[in-house]
């Protein structure tokens, strides 16, 4: 048996192709050792050990964008971990499949709140995080507040457009009752404890927070913990 030498070098020999096309397909999870799928074009093999798919792709490997069901009480940075092949939602239809690298460098533009839940997205696309940093301000965002307390006279129009927060003058926004105990806020220019913040001051104590939508993008019926990758033709 010949020694192992690199996995790169190896597939470039064995499928006649240059071993940038060979870190391709590697990189694509397209080649086996040992019946395993390999991702790393450093690992060692030898040729009796590689095989190639036969319905192999020879494509750069693309960014991807996740879209997480953040659990309440988690900070957004431990929530990344969240995202692994074994938590991609039974929802997700898109003929995508899961790589370790989907999992690598992935940023969350506009974080939640440690205590909220709802839409995180996590990206590795440059055009997703300038999207989502340079144009936050411009992207509405929807959110299901539950409350108790009371009401103060005045308060739904002091919530649409009669509030300032760390010395800010807020945009006005929309705010309407979902029940007896849930605010829908359709918000822009989202701060930290900003919502919160809000109901207080017209008399109502925040007991949870759920993000719905960002943009156009929703959260759809992802349970907490669970993702989804965002289709190419899905914008914000």
């Amino acid at each position: 048996m010949s020694d192992p030498i690199r996995l790169d070098k190896c597939v470039a020999a064995l499928f006649a192709c240059s071993r940038g096309q060979a870190q391709q397909y590697i990189e694509g999870g397209w080649v086996s050792v040992d019946g395993v799928v390999v991702e790393e074009p450093q690992a060692l093999a030898s040729a009796a050990q590689v095989s190639l798919a036969a319905e192999a792709v020879l494509a750069p490997a693309e960014p991807v964008t996740l879209l997480l069901h953040k659990p309440a009480g988690l900070p957004a940075v431990a929530a990344v971990a969240l995202a692994t092949a074994a938590s991609r939602s039974e929802l997700d239809l898109l003929p995508m499949r899961v790589l370790k690298r989907h999992f690598l460098r992935l940023n969350a533009p506009l974080p939640l709140e440690d205590a909220a839940s709802g839409l995180l997205v996590l990206s590795q696309d440059g055009r997703v995080l300038r999207r989502l940093t340079e144009d936050a301000n411009s992207i509405e965002q929807e959110y299901v507040v539950d409350v108790r307390g009371e009401l103060r006279p005045y308060g739904m129009a002091r919530l649409t457009q009669g509030l300032t927060y760390q010395e800010r003058r807020l945009p006005p926004c929309k705010v309407s009752w979902q029940s007896e105990q849930r605010l829908r806020f359709a918000i822009k220019q989202v701060q930290p404890g900003q919502l919160r913040h809000m109901c207080s001051e017209v008399g109502l104590e925040v007991v949870g927070i759920r993000r719905l939508r960002v943009g156009r993008v929703s959260l759809g019926k992802l349970a907490p913990g669970h993702w989804r990758y965002l289709p190419a033709g899905e914008r914000f």
